[in-house]
């Protein structure tokens, strides 16, 4: 069979800027379905979370890169979770006291344990923004696990595995990220948010 002309042979025909690729992901993505992650992976060569692209709860690409210089705890959120109640209401309780410093909370809702998260994009804003006030932003509901996994969650247990195993063991798994985009640290999904406030609070301190 005679080969397409217009069809891309490797990646190597293309030379991306990074602060262009997220074209070139949005091409990868139509191309080649589930396998456009690797080709994603290998034209970004992600160095920081801050090199990554992920859409928010409309569905609107967030370039991380606008969260340079702050402080950023990322958690894989749920809603009907015996960890749900506890974690949002100290989240939110550590956004209010350190927002004006520099912390920036992403909250990135997972339905791959228990089921707990089923619900839309707007039905979960909704959920955390009415019941627990959460300024911080929301993201679209994502695969922390998996071939399907989020780049963004990729990359950062290929930097911090877990102690048995770099997947996600649960709901409320937190990632504490520096002001330059490093991850400096790992929690499992028991560890309560404010029992990290002093990690957190020594990240602000750094210029």
């Amino acid at each position: 069979m005679a080969s397409n002309s217009n069809q891309p042979q490797s990646i190597h025909d293309f030379t991306v800027k990074k602060n262009k690729g997220i074209c070139l992901i949005r091409f990868w993505f139509m191309a080649y379905g589930q396998n456009a992650i690797c080709a994603v992976q290998l034209i970004l060569h992600l160095t920081s979370i801050l090199d990554d692209f992920s859409a928010d709860a409309k569905g609107n690409d967030v370039n991380l890169s606008t969260y340079k210089g702050k402080v950023l705890l990322i958690v894989n959120v749920a809603s009907q979770c015996g960890l749900t109640n506890s974690n949002y209401t100290e989240l939110t309780q550590l956004y209010e006291k350190y927002k004006n410093q520099g912390l920036e909370i992403l909250a990135f809702p997972c339905n791959q344990f228990g089921s707990q998260e089923p619900g839309t994009n707007e039905e979960i804003q909704e959920f955390v923004c009415t019941r627990f006030k959460a300024e911080y932003p929301v993201f679209d509901k994502v695969d922390v696990n998996g071939d399907n996994a989020a780049p963004i969650y990729k990359y950062m247990k290929s930097v911090k595995g877990g102690l048995f195993g770099d997947n996600i063991k649960w709901n409320f798994s937190k990632f504490l990220v520096n002001k330059e985009g490093e991850i400096v640290d790992r929690y499992a999904p028991t560890t309560s948010p404010l029992s990290i406030e002093k990690d957190i609070k020594k990240l602000l301190e750094k210029a």
